[in-house]
């Protein structure tokens, strides 16, 4: 029927409970993951800073579609799940690179880093056999993202047909 809201996306349906879901779970994980970064105070150089963006824009998307969007509004979302999600991969990046660079300090690796394949260091500084930095952190800004970005869908109609 023109100019009501579909059953599926009437508030209590399981498509709106789903998206609320999806809502409160990117605001626990910004609220986690801002938490962590202030403890770790994460802001001591230009990269390390780099991950506040990500936050602010997810916050902002957040916002925006805590309230009932426009196709507009909905679209901005989007934009700010694809910049925290790109930040979320850079982080990977950066922390796996410093992790790398730890390697030849690395107690447990100092006699035998220079001697194990490029494969075979990867994978340590990945999986985080050494270094510093926790390759896996950064991946919380990926699924907020994906919370975020999944909770989008359907609103577009719902703003089509309003």
């Amino acid at each position: 029927m023109i100019g009501t809201v579909p059953p599926t996306d009437r508030p209590g349906s399981p498509a709106d409970l789903l998206r609320r879901g999806l809502l409160a779970l990117a605001g626990l994980g910004m609220a986690g993951t801002t938490v962590e970064l202030v403890f770790l105070r994460h802001w001591s150089s230009l990269t390390a800073a780099i991950v506040w963006v990500g936050i602010v824009a997810l916050a902002i998307g957040l916002a925006v579609l805590a309230r009932e969007p426009s196709r507009r509004a909905v679209r901005l979302v989007r934009l700010m799940a694809a910049i925290g999600f790109t930040i979320s991969i850079l982080g990977v990046w950066f922390h796996v690179q410093e992790n790398l660079t730890a390697g030849p300090l690395d107690r447990a690796y100092a006699a035998t880093w220079d001697t194990m394949s490029a494969l075979d260091q990867w994978w340590t500084a990945t999986t985080g056999g050494v270094g510093p930095a926790p390759t896996l952190a950064p991946g919380a800004l990926a699924e907020i993202s994906l919370a975020l970005l999944l909770a989008t869908i359907g609103w577009t109609s719902r703003a089509a047909v309003r």
